[in-house]
């Protein structure tokens, strides 16, 4: 059964107004106390002085790691926080020491910015870097992931959960499991999907997992999360760059790590921000991401069925199974047409390009298409509204 309470969540929101807001995919709208948890430490700050406001709330900061493990089901010492989720997936891209030849396992859909790692990696240390084949409907094909990791015995595979430009979600269930049983460290951007599915990295089998605080989980920017598996923990793994937080020198020229994933954050950190995100995690799970992903999906299924019935109207979302980013186009109208109407209508949207989905688009044969990212405090009223202004565009 579905329990949203819109009316209290949208009370939760400050001066929402008259727009309709569909950009949750890019950076949501935070709930009030999201920004008073970082109002209120600012001005500790200011009146105490960095170091003794943080001693201040030593306890409210060590909740946002129980925050993040009830999220994720899993223990504090697993959670690192960082300053977004690309951060985090350097953190743990950097944890690996890449030799020539060393292979990574990808897929079509991963997000740019991580696929522009993988290219830095090939540059510069000779990796190879290897896509999982993709079924007729954009499904991953499992029989192709494990020919590959049978022929070529990855470093890594790193996967997108959700891509940045489609709506797809990608069935990375089956690819932990493979990782677990090879002993395959399995990297997971959950960019997307934190604060709209209900996550449970034991059921996901991943080594790492990467979040960002400002889009479904409704945070603040400047903000991110890092599982690391007690597997990884107990190996001693570790970052390339690792400073005083995670690390004690005790020695000229050796340290002792700390044993949690602590040692993966950095010393220096906005507590503002922490403490912002922190309440963010606390918020969603209070709702539960459970009656979150179940009001999203009607949501979003009543959104998509709208859509098919407009004339000229093509959605480029595939998969069997499809989340809260709807990207479409109409036919005969350019982006700056369908974004003017948008635009007058009070309808918050991106874009997204080419250059963010460089192979997706290719077989799409598009470079752009319009994003479209509602989430649990938007209503059905709001998406027939949406759906009847594109319809008239």
């Amino acid at each position: 059964m579905i329990s949203i309470d819109i009316d209290k969540i949208r009370n939760d929101i400050k001066d929402y107004g008259d727009k309709i807001f569909l950009n949750s995919a890019g950076s949501s709208l935070t709930p009030k106390s999201v920004s008073a948890a970082i109002k209120r430490h600012l001005d500790l700050e200011e009146h105490m002085g960095g170091y003794e406001a943080a001693n201040l709330v030593s306890d409210d900061i060590s909740n946002f790691y129980k925050n993040a493990a009830q999220m994720l089901g899993c223990s504090p010492r697993n959670i690192a926080f960082t300053n977004s989720a690309t951060d985090s997936y350097l953190r743990a891209l950097l944890s690996f020491d890449f030799k020539k030849n060393d292979v990574i396992i990808t897929t079509d859909d991963d997000y740019a910015s991580n696929y522009i790692h993988f290219i830095s990696l090939q540059k510069k240390s000779g990796v190879r870097v290897l896509r999982i084949e993709n079924l007729k409907n954009g499904d991953l094909n499992i029989d192709s992931f494990r020919t590959l990791v049978k022929d070529t015995n990855p470093k890594l595979v790193s996967v997108s959960h959700i891509p940045t430009n489609s709506g797809l979600i990608q069935d990375v269930k089956p690819i932990g499991d493979i990782c677990q049983k090879q002993n395959i460290p399995f990297l997971l951007d959950a960019c997307q999907s934190a604060g709209q599915l209900k996550l449970d990295v034991n059921e996901l089998n991943c080594d790492f997992l990467t979040v960002t605080g400002r889009k479904f989980l409704r945070g603040p920017r400047g903000t991110g999360l890092l599982f690391i598996s007690d597997k990884l923990l107990d190996s001693g793994i570790y970052s390339l760059m690792i400073d005083g937080f995670g690390a004690i020198w005790n020695q000229e020229n050796d340290y002792d790590m700390i044993s949690g994933a602590g040692r993966f954050e950095m010393w220096e950190k906005s507590y503002a921000l922490q403490l912002g995100l922190s309440e963010a995690i606390r918020y969603a799970n209070s709702i539960g991401l459970d009656s979150i992903e179940s009001y999203n999906e009607k949501l979003m299924t009543h959104f998509r069925n709208n859509l098919s019935h407009i004339s000229g109207v093509q959605m480029y979302d595939r998969g069997s199974s499809q989340g809260n980013i709807l990207t479409f186009r109409k036919d005969g109208k350019s982006l700056d047409e369908i974004k003017t109407v948008l635009d007058k209508n009070k309808i918050l949207y991106s874009v997204s390009k080419k250059e963010w989905g460089f192979i997706d688009f290719n077989k799409k044969n598009v470079d752009w298409v319009v994003r479209l990212s509602p989430h649990y405090f938007n209503t059905l009223t709001e998406i027939d509204r949406v759906s009847d202004v594109i319809e008239n565009i």
